[in-house]
């Protein structure tokens, strides 16, 4: 069988969410099968682990639609950055027949455009839950609807966000959760002294951890003020957030360190930034929390620590509820109520067999519904195929 070519194009050079997606989506594809080929805006972390596998990574402007390109200087530029991108693929790609455009976020016009002007099936692989501003609700769900020949949705609640404005989407879509596997070895207990110590915690600390990028809507605030009432209570209850800002928000990182300066909390929490090598800190930590104040479209955080086997409390929105089973595999908590927080954070530092029920429960769960195996075979099967669905 004829390999087909596959150009994926993403929104973003980072190694969060659903860059991680994207990552080991091509670098697990069946390369006897599919030749993946990336376009990213920008050189970045992602784009370093796609070229030590030998993927080839096309720079250039991938077209995001966002809030500041309608001010004038971004509208000057659209055009020139439009013609410039379809130039340097017209450049890079010469010679090489693409099979299939896959557009890796919903704020990507690049992959549809090129995909319509070649006459390519193109394939968009949505990671965003539509709630707000209601214009651009129905806006993207118009794009989809009209430029996405199939669209892959990670979560049951990313689908119905598309879906219950443009119905028809539902027809030439699928559900493909996020998959991974933990291939790195658990920590020693040695290691794991050690790597609390460096980080100025004591081994007999319980740990709590906040996994992910410092904005304004993973929740680093509502946690703060629940752990500030927790700290009363449970002396040896740390909290470590690791994640960095995006370029350009560095000032909700100085909020946030005001935040914990402001309640007194600068002995019992530490901020680091973002780590590649995630899986030892994982293993610090004795509880994950993921409390998203808007909907998450899936979550893998709380994927990564079920694999890490630590118990998760998440906030109770969009698909989290999905990969978290309440009372299961952790526990969800309203996120509209510090208390509920609160409440659910002392119940498991106070409780050590639940906690270990609960990392045993989410670790089977993990490796049962969301392999990496599971999550790329889903997509070799729609990509394999023929171009009428």
């Amino acid at each position: 069988m004829k390999k087909k070519t596959i150009l994926f194009v993403h929104q973003s050079a980072d190694l969060y969410g659903s860059d991680k997606a994207l990552l080991y989506l091509v670098q697990k594809l069946n390369k006897n099968l599919f030749s993946p080929i990336v376009v990213l805006p920008r050189e970045g972390l992602l784009s370093v682990e796609l070229k030590k596998l030998n993927i080839k990574v096309i720079i250039t402007p991938v077209l995001n639609i966002h809030k500041k390109m309608f001010n004038f200087k971004e509208l000057i530029s659209f055009p020139f950055n439009f013609l410039k991108s379809i130039f340097k693929l017209n450049k890079e790609l010469k010679g090489v027949k693409i099979d299939i455009v896959q557009s890796n976020t919903v704020v990507v016009i690049l992959g549809f455009v090129y995909a319509r002007l070649k006459g390519i099936k193109h394939f968009w692989h949505i990671h965003e839950v539509l709630e707000n501003p209601k214009i651009a609700v129905k806006v993207f769900s118009r794009l989809v609807k009209v430029f996405s020949d199939f669209t892959i949705f990670n979560s049951k609640t990313t689908q119905e966000s598309f879906c219950k404005i443009q119905p028809k989407i539902k027809r030439k879509s699928v559900v493909i959760y996020n998959g991974l596997d933990r291939e790195v070895e658990i920590t020693t207990n040695k290691e794991i002294e050690e790597l609390k110590k460096s980080l100025t915690f004591n081994s007999s600390d319980i740990l709590l951890g906040l996994v992910g990028r410092i904005n304004e809507n993973k929740g680093h605030a509502l946690l703060l003020n629940a752990f500030k009432e927790l700290e009363k209570k449970q002396s040896n209850a740390k909290l470590l957030f690791i994640g960095s800002t995006v370029k350009g928000k560095e000032d909700v990182l100085e909020t946030l360190e005001k935040q914990i300066e402001t309640l007194n909390l600068s002995a019992k929490v530490k901020i680091i930034n973002f780590q590649t090598e995630i899986w030892k800190f994982w293993d610090i930590i004795d509880i994950a929390v993921v409390p998203s104040t808007i909907p998450e479209s899936f979550g893998l955080v709380a994927l990564e620590a079920m694999l890490s086997k630590k118990p998760v409390i998440a906030s109770n929105l969009g698909a989290l509820k999905e990969v978290v089973e309440d009372n299961k595999t952790g526990l969800l908590f309203n996120v509209e109520n510090v208390e509920s927080l609160t409440i659910k954070m002392n119940l498991l530092l106070n409780d050590a067999s639940l906690r270990n029920k609960y990392s045993t429960e989410g670790f089977l769960r993990a490796k049962k519904i969301f392999t990496l195996e599971k999550y790329v075979n889903q997509f070799e099967l729609n990509y394999l195929k023929d171009s009428t669905i």
